[in-house]
């Protein structure tokens, strides 16, 4: 007779526990809340420079909606848990609106597709590859997702040809700021010993 573990929902075959600390829950509380406050600076600076490009390469205005991409891949990579990207892009989209955003409601709405469109990424890897390109990827996950919502709700009945750029030039941004960009700072938080309680940290440095 030989014995078998059984997995649970929390714990994979692997023996990595998905279930949530508290320090998960506060980190990215706090990685949601900084993002937030990006969000909200960045939708401050995004009319006057998004307006002159929309009028000279319309749809290649998406180049610019990275900023607002990034924090359920951050997110994902640091926490390496179920639902830390949808949770960190959302909460970072009400602090957004919380602050005060012209897109109101949509703004939660942004969030949430955003974040999805990383979920489902990264759980296609079954939380278990983190490698660079799955970050590109999830940014490509993100971008692409609010390229749709944005088509289907502020550019309803576009041209073809602006659809595509739009949906482009947003998914470019995404892989280079949500997913490049998130990467590298996570490798540069790591080396500082700030995520030494997470693997992403211990990953870095060395460390088990």
């Amino acid at each position: 007779m030989h014995s078998t573990i059984a997995s649970t929902p929390s714990t994979t075959r692997t023996g990595r526990v998905l279930r949530w600390r508290v320090v998960d829950i506060v980190v990215a509380s706090v990685i949601a809340v900084a993002s937030g406050v990006i969000f909200w600076a960045w939708g401050q600076a995004y009319s006057p420079i998004a307006a002159p490009i929309e009028a000279v390469l319309p749809g290649f205005q998406g180049i610019l909606n990275g900023p607002w991409l990034f924090a359920g891949v951050l997110g994902a990579l640091v926490i390496r848990k179920p639902g830390a990207a949808i949770f960190t892009e959302l909460v970072a989209a009400v602090v957004s609106a919380l602050i005060g955003t012209q897109w109101g409601f949509m703004t939660l709405v942004s969030g949430l597709v955003q974040g999805l469109g990383v979920e489902i990424v990264v759980a296609a890897f079954l939380y278990a590859n983190w490698r660079l390109y799955v970050a590109l990827l999830a940014g490509a996950g993100a971008g692409l997702a609010e390229s749709v919502l944005d088509l289907l709700y502020s550019y309803p009945g576009a041209k073809a040809s602006f659809a595509i750029a739009y949906t482009v030039s947003t998914t470019i941004s995404g892989i280079v700021v949500a997913g490049l960009l998130s990467w590298l700072l996570v490798r540069a938080l790591a080396r500082t010993g700030a995520l030494s309680r997470f693997a992403a940290g211990r990953e870095v440095t060395g460390r088990v």
